[in-house]
């Protein structure tokens, strides 16, 4: 890399004979004065830095795992051109890491009085907003002896959303929701309290859906078919609170309850239910209300990207109060939180009779897959010890849920990858049987 200022020039000075420069400082600037004044001319063909014009366009928000291009232009208003290398400063978690170098380095020529781009790729690997830092710009001459160098405040922001991976399971989902909707050949008898349509009995269908007054009419026996109520109130409630921290594999729970919430979410509103967003630990962090099923979904995942777990006990009166007054009529109240059987037992069991009450209660809860690992592991002491802590941490789980069920609570537990679909499908049954 070549030297610049006082260093080149003691480089320089210190590359000649002993006996050349030994005698007296005199004897050296009279040798070196090319030298010199190539070094003063090279600072002052430099462009300033101080009067650069910078500014920033390009992508406002990113989905988690992927890409977001960051343009910064910079006009160059003076008489000099620019031979600049520009370091566009973001937090660490902006990009892979490893990679930061290479995507935030850039070398630019800018002729006097004309403008250039350059473009800063950013690949987060947390959800949240990631703020640009200072742009750090050092301009040299064309015979780069010496620089100028100068920082600027560019502000700028990317808020980082939800992957929602588990879309890949919404088109199934929408199938057995168009079956159930009498959409499509395979209607459902006897379900639900919305009217649809008759049609000719067949062997195996429900005698309680009979039409009798039609098949009067008629030669042959008819039926009812039913289709499930619409237009029915869906809150969706997030604990935010420290049992949300606890990973599971590469991700906090909280992650995987968001995931499951937006496929449960884009399932309702293709069914004409209407749905609302409580996050919650010891006050409201989110809260999304009133959307259409159009402008769901970025709702959702926009009042989802900032939120991250707050180590604190959920306040498990206030989310009960906060929740009911949230829903003030009949609704489905999705709660997003942990099995663990003490935040359950000393804080949302005795307050249960207050939703269930007035509501149709449905918890959904992140299992560890790692415990069901430990719990089938053999072979040595310490692999048996892990698989009794694991039968008991499991037979924990199932004692919790089953007093939640007691209460008329309808339990989802499942692993981060089948939390989504799991709490999908306990959704549609609930609709095929007329719950909702």
């Amino acid at each position: 890399m070549a030297l610049t200022g006082r260093a080149a020039l003691v480089a320089a000075l210190g590359s000649l004979p002993i006996g050349i420069w030994e005698p007296s400082w005199t004897g050296i600037l009279a040798v070196n004065a090319p030298l010199a004044v190539a070094c003063a001319c090279d600072f002052a063909l430099a462009a300033p830095v101080r009067r650069l014009g910078l500014t920033r366009s390009g992508d406002t928000s990113a989905r988690l795992g992927e890409t977001a291009d960051v343009t910064l232009t910079v006009t160059n208003p003076s008489g000099r051109p620019l031979r600049a290398h520009i370091r566009d400063a973001w937090p660490p978690s902006s990009w892979q890491p490893g990679t930061e170098v290479e995507a935030s380095r850039h070398h630019l020529t800018v002729p006097a009085g004309e403008r250039r781009r350059v473009t800063t790729r950013l690949r987060p690997t947390r959800r949240g907003d990631r703020q640009a830092d200072r742009v750090t710009i050092r301009s040299y001459g064309p015979l780069r002896l010496f620089s100028r160098q100068g920082t600027h405040k560019v502000p700028w922001t990317v808020r980082v959303l939800p992957p929602f991976t588990s879309r890949k399971h919404l088109p199934s989902k929408l199938a057995r929701l168009r079956e159930l909707d009498g959409r499509t050949s395979v209607l459902t008898r006897g379900e639900g309290t919305e009217f649809d349509s008759l049609r000719e009995y067949v062997p195996g269908d429900d005698t309680r859906s009979i039409d009798w007054r039609a098949t009067a009419r008629q030669s042959a026996v008819a039926v009812r078919t039913w289709r499930p109520e619409r237009d029915r109130h869906i809150l969706l409630v997030l604990d935010t609170g420290r049992t949300s921290a606890g990973r599971v594999g590469d991700a906090p729970r909280l992650d995987a309850s968001m995931d499951a919430a937006l496929l449960l979410a884009a399932l309702a509103s293709r069914a004409g239910d209407r749905v609302d967003l409580l996050a919650y630990d010891r006050g409201v962090r989110a809260l999304v209300q009133g959307r259409t099923a159009k402008d769901l979904l970025p709702s959702l995942v926009n009042a989802m990207a900032p939120l991250e777990p707050e180590l604190v006990e959920t306040n498990a009166r206030g989310l009960t109060a906060t929740a009911l007054r949230t829903a003030p009529r009949r609704s489905l109240v999705v709660l997003l939180t942990s099995l663990d059987a003490a935040p359950i037992e000393e804080g949302l069991l005795p307050l249960l009779p207050q939703l269930t009450q007035r509501h149709t209660v449905l918890l959904a809860s992140v299992a560890d897959p790692h415990i069901a690992r430990m719990g089938t592991a053999r072979g040595n002491a310490e692999a048996i010890y892990e698989a009794a802590a694991a039968a008991q941490a499991q037979t924990e789980r199932q004692r919790t849920a089953e007093q939640l069920r007691r209460h008329g609570v309808t339990v989802v537990d499942a692993t981060p990858d089948d939390l989504a679909p799991a709490l999908a499908d306990a959704y549609l049954a609930l609709k095929a049987a007329g719950r909702l």
